[in-house]
């Protein structure tokens, strides 16, 4: 009779060697809890970001592209005096009819400061202009130009009598579109401008919102 409860059921033997589940302690518990953020913290995440946005602006428009505002009347109508643009660089090739910002060092007699200009012809390339008959003339033939202020006429400035230029390869010759008030290539001081002296294109017009657009 002793040896009938020493015995167990398959079921009691399988209870009985399963091991036994243990509470986590509230220390174990404690573990697995998120550690408390530190004060200030999200402010430095923000701060890191920022300044990544930063970094990856200087890149942008040192490299790739620049914000630069008209200074002057030259461009009139196209680009106002005090207008924002944005102008692109990388990877740029000049084309006839392109609108360039030129550096600070194309026309120092201008007082060393960037210029905006239209690119009439490219390397290879002639230019006449009859003043006559208020026409540009690229390897003889005339240029259809809806962007001008108005009528080009003669100069009396002893620096710009003259009327046919031969481009040199890697350059341009340029012009603004207020003709009757632009120093530009027809100016014997600045003549055909090296390309090496182009900072970009201008693409887009950025201010006044009244001109926000491509160009």
């Amino acid at each position: 009779m002793a040896e009938e409860f020493d015995k167990l059921s398959p079921d009691q033997e399988a209870t009985a060697d399963a091991p036994v589940q243990e509470k986590p302690s509230r220390q174990d518990a404690g573990q697995t809890e998120e550690a408390p953020r530190r004060p200030g913290a999200d402010l430095f995440e923000w701060l890191q970001m920022i300044m990544g946005c930063m970094l990856a602006a200087v890149v942008l428009f040192n490299c790739f592209a620049r914000l630069t505002r008209v200074d002057g009347s030259s461009m009139d109508n196209t680009l106002k005096d005090g207008e924002l643009m944005w102008v692109w660089s990388l990877g740029y090739h000049p084309e006839q009819g392109d609108i360039v910002v030129l550096n600070k060092k194309t026309a120092h007699f201008l007082g060393n400061r960037a210029i905006v200009k239209r690119v009439i012809a490219v390397g290879g390339q002639t230019v006449d202009i009859d003043y006559v008959a208020g026409a540009v003339y690229v390897d003889g033939v005339p240029l259809d130009e809806p962007y001008i202020k108005e009528t080009m006429y003669y100069s009396g400035n002893p620096f710009m009598q003259q009327t046919h230029w031969e481009v040199p390869e890697g350059s341009v010759f340029v012009m603004g579109d207020n003709r009757n008030n632009s120093t530009d290539s027809r100016d014997n001081r600045l003549g055909p401008v090296d390309e090496d002296y182009i900072l970009g294109k201008v693409v887009f017009a950025l201010w006044p919102p009244a001109k926000f657009g491509p160009l």
